[in-house]
């Protein structure tokens, strides 16, 4: 089961990296879609920016609560964004992510309780 977890961990760890650099090098498909949802540029490398310290954050273990919670939230406003841009299929995908980084959250707190 350790193994398991810790494989999640790393791909979701990558996904947020991924996410955020994609962001922060203005990827014009994140571009596109997110200014039409209302960010700006600055807007958009914030987020990105946000992205890649959370996940770097997940790394750790004593700021892997910190970390996914940053990540969770970001997943969370692009899941509302995609909603409202009517992409069902990736907005599934999306709340998969947000449900692993769930159960991060609850292992994190479970193996450092403060």
């Amino acid at each position: 089961m350790k193994s398991v977890s810790s494989a999640i961990l790393v791909i979701l760890v990558l996904l947020a990296v991924w996410s955020g650099t994609t962001k922060l090098l203005l990827m014009q498909q994140d571009v596109n879609f997110f200014i039409r949802l209302g960010f700006t540029r600055l807007m958009l490398m914030t987020f990105g920016l946000a992205q890649v310290l959370g996940g770097l954050l997940m790394v750790f273990a004593k700021t892997r609560f910190v970390g996914t919670a940053v990540i969770a939230t970001t997943f969370l406003v692009t899941l509302v964004m995609l909603i409202v841009d009517g992409n069902l299929a990736i907005g599934i995908l999306t709340v998969i992510a947000i449900l692993l980084l769930g159960v991060v959250m609850k292992q994190s707190r479970r193996t450092n309780p403060e």
